[in-house]
């Protein structure tokens, strides 16, 4: 990639002509053409073959304008398992599902194009009294035969760092608090673990429903939903996605998996609950809608309540309906186990915690809070702001074809930008706040099947969004500092390279940016990224160069349990102050919940004692423990 560097800088020339020695890193065909998966979906079809961009195909802006699905699917609506049978509590396969969840099995995906190497390298610290004993594959997890089948059916081969903890931290029955860098594989990481623990007793614990074989629309009544499961998500199309992960792990699980989100079909969405629900998805403000109907939806059965993203949700805006979700419906909070995930951990988050967490919680750290990967390359190029677009262009077509993701900072720059893309041929399509929900949907399954693999988006789909194969990611605008900063840089350019794959992102810095300069700068230390001419002003010295410090690295405050007492306070420096009184899980050791007796009925060794069967003790240990795999 050779121009790097648009504007004024010492070595430029006319756009479109500019070239520098010192380029902040260029990662050009090559290492793209080396990094791309090899499953049969990627885009490129050869590292030798002459390739093109495929024939733009113009998005119909028209089709959804009205928000009214006219015959379109909602997102909510597609199929999930549904058993016809009255005994048994494990359900039959069903291959045209199967095929539906996971693909078809000689395309499904498997360990091909990760970088387990990179994965074994990531850093995992598990802080507080508390501590579990890791698993090292997931059939050493006691899952249940059906549950560990659905795991391999997912492409899951290699536990990530904060798989290992979580199966066994939630299979003992502890809240957890998991602070993992984006694409580090958390939504697994939860929903195996929960899932698992609820195979075989749905029909005891969960409300009854109608039975699929014999209800009639219209005809049949319905039923109030009472999930087992609350998962709460920030953004629509992240609900969406967890969605259809859980999808695939309640396949065959007797447990009834829906989501509802802001803008989507509201009267379709009360209809999926009104026929049974045991694992609900949902944003925040339409599942307060529903709890405010209680002959709709009530959370009096619930016993798992996840917050993924915790630290988007608590703003301002926010944080009276996350109050109301975690202890303002008709649940029993005794009798929930709570799991806050996030990818930094503010104040907001530890007062969360501090109130519904119970004080033997396990709590995770993968990496640096808000740090990002080692294996996404990140390259700064220096762009006039008048000049941007013919650099996006050039920059475009100078690499393989491939998913490619645009940020930037507004509504109207990911319409201009989207048009001006579409003009030069390129098959895009955008997406941000203010498209109705049957267009960000529309866009979002044209951006996954291929059909429109450039997607420029703002900030809206910067959180959680998985989407395979995304190997570059582009920051058209970079965030300012005073919208997300760093934290919002990291969460994009973590729409690649995830869960151990390999992947870029290129960034256009201008003068505007300079508020951002030095954080930006220690961030790309961080991670071993060359660092341009342009920002070598801003590498610390003498031993802040050595220890880097960064301003979100508020998770290690000394507030988040005080200065002592039961459970133990958190130093400043991460360590343990206090111990208190630790809580003495160790292997065996008995809990009123599912340390000891209930352990898992699905353990290798068929017993009750299932965690010291296999290994999965807990420890009083008060001492920081860091591993690296």
């Amino acid at each position: 990639m050779a121009d790097q560097n648009w504007g004024p800088a010492d070595s430029q020339t006319e756009a479109g002509g500019a070239t520098t020695t010192n380029n902040g890193g260029a990662f050009g065909t090559a290492e793209l053409r080396g990094a791309m998966p090899t499953s049969d979906d990627q885009i490129v079809t050869s590292a030798t073959e002459p390739i093109n961009w495929a024939n733009p195909v113009p998005y119909d802006y028209t089709a959804y304008a009205k928000n009214d699905s006219g015959g379109h699917k909602w997102d909510s609506n597609v199929k999930v398992y549904e058993w016809n049978g009255e005994e048994g509590d494990i359900g039959p396969e069903f291959p045209d599902l199967e095929i539906e969840l996971f693909g078809q099995p000689d395309k499904r995906q498997d360990g091909r194009g990760i970088d387990f190497k990179g994965i074994s390298e990531i850093e995992l610290t598990q802080e507080g009294p508390t501590r579990v004993q890791p698993i090292a594959t997931f059939k050493d997890a006691g899952l249940h035969p059906a549950m560990l089948k659905n795991v391999q059916l997912a492409g899951y081969d290699v536990p990530t760092p904060i798989q290992r903890y979580c199966l066994p931290a939630i299979h003992l029955g502890y809240d957890v608090i998991g602070i993992a860098q984006t694409g580090s594989g958390k939504t697994a990481a939860f929903l195996i673990p929960i899932l698992n623990k609820l195979m075989g007793k749905a029909k005891k614990l969960a409300a009854p429903r109608p039975n699929p074989a014999t209800f009639v629309e219209g005809v049949s009544p319905r039923v109030r939903a009472e999930p087992l499961v609350v998962i709460v998500s920030p953004t629509r199309e992240l609900a969406v996605q967890i969605f259809n992960e859980a999808r695939k792990f309640c396949y065959r699980t007797m447990l009834r998996p829906c989501v509802v989100y802001g803008g989507g079909g509201f009267r379709e969405q009360e209809e999926q609950l009104q026929k049974g629900c045991d694992v609900l998805i949902a944003t925040p403000g339409r599942l307060i809608h529903f709890i405010n109907n209680p002959q709709t939806l009530t959370l009096r059965r619930v016993r798992y309540m996840v917050i993924d993203e915790a630290d988007e949700m608590l703003m301002d805006d926010w944080k009276d309906d996350l109050t109301t979700i975690m202890s303002g419906g008709e649940q029993e909070e005794g009798n929930i186990n709570y799991m806050l995930f996030s990818a930094t951990f503010p104040k907001g988050a530890r007062d969360l915690a501090r109130t519904h967490l119970a004080e033997t919680h396990v709590r995770l750290r993968v990496g640096r809070a808000g740090s990002s990967h080692t294996n996404i390359k990140q390259t700064i190029v220096y762009v006039d702001p008048s000049l941007k677009r013919q650099a996006l262009i050039d920059l475009i077509k100078s690499l393989p074809p491939t998913r490619t993701i645009i940020f930037v900072n507004s509504k109207r720059a990911a319409e201009e930008v989207d048009d001006f893309l579409f003009k030069e041929g390129m098959p895009c399509t955008s997406m941000h706040s203010d498209r109705n929900q049957l267009e960000r949907e529309a866009a979002m399954r044209g951006f996954r099947s291929g059909k429109w693999p450039i997607l420029v988006t703002t900030g809206v789909t910067a959180r959680g969004i998985d989407v395979r194969n995304v190997m570059h990611v582009v920051n058209y605008d970079l965030p300012s500092i005073d919208h997300g900063g760093i934290e919002e840089y990291t969460h994009r350019i973590g729409r690649t390279g995830r869960i151990g794959h390999r992947g870029l992102a290129t960034s256009f810095y201008s003068d505007r940016d300079e508020p951002l300069a030095s954080v930006l700068t220690r961030t790309l230390m961080e991670t071993n990224q060359e660092i341009p001419d342009f920002l070598e002003k801003y590498v610390p010295e003498g031993a802040t160069k050595e220890n880097l410090k960064f301003e979100a690295d508020s998770d290690f405050e000394e507030d988040m349990y005080g200065s002592g007492g039961a459970g133990g306070a958190y130093g400043a420096d991460g360590t343990d102050g206090a111990d208190g009184a630790d809580g003495g899980w160790a292997a065996g050791g008995g809990d009123a919940g599912d340390a000891a007796a209930g352990g898992s009925d699905w353990n290798k060794a068929g017993g009750d004692n299932a965690e010291g069967a296999s290994g999965w003790g807990a420890s009083g240990s008060t001492e920081p423990e860091v591993h690296n795999w």
